[in-house]
């Protein structure tokens, strides 16, 4: 780095703390920038206030494919492959603002993001590596993440064809507990009222 200029090394910096922000991990900030290891820690610690979580970074694609998670992943991948492809924003660029854009999508949704930035950069990293594909569901004809080389012909993606137990998550069901729970206590009140 010592052959850089004051300019460029300020955009590293930049793009590191962006990506801290966003939750990335160490190992993705090594990747993607040319700042050294200690001064990523050192600015890790700077910007969250804590030091950087350690272990392995996700490593299967098979995660990209689950109900959930693919229709998480799908919706950015295809953000970030417009942006990169037919808008022609710089890779790390395309990225940042294609997970913004997803992160915003879904908080309209109301709905709890299901892709870590870690996890959207190794999806990124499957697709520049052949691992994965986008394939086109018959149904919708909406683009959705699936491994590389498979069968695209009769393809139906997850949202056209959910499995049975989708959306049946923990937190769904303890939020459906709740509403009932509530409801019950709003029909038992006027109940009290009439008695009194």
């Amino acid at each position: 780095m010592a052959d850089k200029s004051l300019v460029g090394e300020m955009l590293q910096v930049q793009l590191a703390i962006e990506l801290i922000e966003l939750g990335a991990r160490l190992q993705v900030l090594e990747t993607e920038t040319e700042l050294s290891r200690g001064r990523l820690i050192k600015l890790y610690k700077e910007v969250k206030g804590m030091s950087p979580p350690k272990g392995m970074l996700p490593f299967s694609a098979d995660w990209f494919i689950t109900w959930l998670p693919n229709v998480h992943s799908s919706l950015f991948y295809n953000i970030y492959q417009r942006l990169d492809q037919e808008l022609g924003c710089e890779r790390m660029s395309a990225f940042v603002k294609a997970y913004r854009l997803y992160l915003e999508q879904v908080e309209l949704d109301g709905a709890e993001p299901t892709l870590g930035l870690t996890r959207a950069w190794t999806l990124v990293r499957f697709f520049e590596s052949d691992l994965l594909q986008l394939t086109r569901c018959q149904s919708c004809h909406g683009d959705y993440v699936a491994h590389a080389h498979s069968p695209r012909q009769g393809y139906v993606c997850g949202i056209c064809q959910p499995p049975s137990r989708a959306g049946k998550t923990r937190r769904s069901k303890a939020a459906d507990a709740q509403a009932l729970e509530a409801a019950s206590e709003e029909t038992q009140a006027p109940a009290r009222r009439v008695a009194n």
